[in-house]
């Protein structure tokens, strides 16, 4: 992205679609099954997301599956430039139309993620996201020290993303569940070995913890 950046010109959004589509397919791989970033899928009524995610078992034979191969069964992405607000976009009668027809919306401008899919009652609702910095001057200045950046936030967010490459994967295997559970608690254990440990209890003596630095 940098490189892309240097030239003078760049677009704020689909400039940057290639260097995108090449982490999403990068983090697919690891999964199974392998999970295939599409971008630009064509219109099935809803409008044209930047990208859909298809398994591999979509796509073996070279030929769409009848019935399913133009659906993308790990929902889709949109993309807007750094600039741009994540939860604003996720606000967006774009999203929602995108919500309502894939069911899942992987939402980002780049530097923050946040993924719109359905709570236990079947409603649109935010769930994880994750952010790499919090505006694009931070983003770029991040970029400047890659080895720095890759140390204070890779693993975590390879991790995040897997989990939602992985959102809409039936947990059919004791194997599965066992991974979804390992990977929130590897990122629960970096939130904690990363906080302040006087931040993690309040001025009482009670040793109480306080849940909102947790969460925060």
């Amino acid at each position: 992205m940098v490189e892309i950046r240097s030239t003078g010109g760049a677009t704020s959004e689909t400039s940057y679609y290639s260097a995108l589509e090449n982490l999403l397919n990068a983090v697919g791989k690891t999964l199974k099954p392998r999970v295939i970033a599409n971008g630009q899928i064509k219109n099935q009524g809803a409008g044209h997301p930047d990208f859909g995610l298809y398994t591999h078992v979509q796509c073996r034979g070279g030929e769409p599956i009848q019935g399913q191969g133009a659906n993308p069964e790990r929902g889709v992405v949109e993309v807007k430039g750094l600039t741009d607000e994540t939860w604003k976009t996720a606000a967006t009668d774009q999203v929602s139309r995108y919500w309502n027809r894939y069911g899942l919306v992987l939402v980002t401008n780049y530097r923050d993620f946040l993924l719109v899919g359905r709570d236990a009652s079947g409603q649109a609702t935010r769930l994880e996201s994750f952010t790499l910095a919090n505006t694009d001057a931070a983003f770029w200045q991040a970029c400047s020290a890659p080895r720095q950046a890759a140390e204070d936030k890779a693993e975590a967010f390879v991790e995040y993303l897997r989990r939602a490459l992985h959102h809409l994967a039936p947990l059919s295997r004791p194997a599965d569940l066992a991974w979804l559970l390992a990977s929130y608690a590897r990122d629960a254990l970096r939130r904690v070995e990363s906080a302040s440990l006087p931040a993690l209890y309040d001025a009482n003596y009670d040793g109480r913890l306080m849940t909102t630095e947790m969460a925060g």
